[in-house]
């Protein structure tokens, strides 16, 4: 008998899935999965070309897969059976808050898919939690924020210095039209 046994193609298919997701799930700053039930092929195709951009993607796989490659990454899930019927995965690489505002806008428009639950630095989230998190302004949009605080007390200065030399520009203006008059 040979001793290196052959591996069909299907279970070798599946041996391909769950190294691609533990590759995938070692970059991921955050992981959210769905319930994508309900939602069209041309709407998850939608999804998946909107969040790209972002540095995210969606992925589809047998929950089986997915736990496989979680076990592979080493992240323990709590339950007996957390991904229930059809799940979809969201792995962001990048800012968590942009590809999450998607999905966010994503489930207004459609009422599909629904958040199951997420892990962000190895900390397992809910569903209300993650859609918290979406209503958050962006990376570029608190820095923008930042800058303009630490920028108004100057402009303020230099309002408040400026008004005084426009006062009296304006006092010897009005003094000068006196004495023409």
């Amino acid at each position: 008998m040979d001793e290196n046994k052959k591996i069909s193609a299907n279970r070798q298919k599946k041996i391909e899935i769950v190294a691609a997701l533990n590759e995938k799930l070692a970059r991921a700053k955050a992981v959210i999965f769905t319930n994508y039930q309900g939602i069209t092929h041309k709407q998850l195709e939608a999804l998946k070309k909107a969040i790209k951009s972002m540095d995210a993607e969606f992925v589809v796989a047998k929950n089986s897969l997915v736990l496989r490659a979680l076990d592979g990454a080493k992240i323990k899930l709590e339950g007996e059976n957390p991904l229930q019927g059809p799940t979809g995965t969201l792995l962001i690489y990048a800012d968590v808050v942009a590809p999450l505002k998607q999905l966010a806008k994503t489930i207004k428009e459609l009422g599909v898919p629904n958040v199951k639950f997420g892990i962000m630095e190895n900390k397992i989230v809910t569903g209300e939690q993650i859609l918290k998190i979406s209503a958050l302004p962006t990376r570029e949009a608190l820095l923008t924020q930042l800058v303009v605080g630490l920028k108004s007390p100057i402009s303020g200065l230099h309002r408040a210095l400026n008004w005084n030399l426009q006062k009296l520009v304006m006092t010897l203006k009005s003094i000068e039209t006196k004495k023409n008059s």
